[in-house]
């Protein structure tokens, strides 16, 4: 490449990657949940085909990071986009292993995610930080 190509090309790569990181999802990224029975995660969510999934990355507890078994497991499974940052899909709960109907509402860093039985009659909530 010319001194003048790459010039042109450097900043048209640099603006293409900004740009393709200005359109990912809200709900994409690294997120920690709120402590559940003495121990909490940071879960990892991506597409994963229309929808988007999110698998345990890393597991703490008082005593610092621990390999859990749950590391590598779907806790967020098939959330489909309703629009506005919401998402609609399932949640597992490690601490019961029980699958819940899951409801996702992503405002900045902060994610409510409700976890429904009963059609949605029943729910416990927890709040995610995003830290990636």
């Amino acid at each position: 490449m010319t001194r003048l190509t790459t010039r042109i090309a450097a900043p048209l790569i640099a603006l293409v990657a900004l740009a393709g990181a200005a359109f990912a999802d809200p709900i994409e990224g690294l997120w920690q949940t709120e402590v559940d029975d003495g121990a909490y995660a940071l879960v990892t969510i991506a597409p994963c085909g229309s929808a988007y999934c999110g698998v345990i990355s890393r597991t703490f507890n008082a005593g610092g990071e621990y390999q859990a078994e749950t590391i590598g497991r779907q806790i967020v499974i098939d959330m489909v986009p309703q629009g506005g940052n919401a998402y609609e899909g399932q949640v597992w709960r490690p601490s019961n292993d029980k699958i819940y109907l899951g409801k996702v509402d992503v405002n900045g860093d902060r994610m409510q995610l409700r976890g429904c039985v009963a059609g949605g009659l029943f729910c416990a909530s927890q709040t995610w930080a995003r830290v990636g």
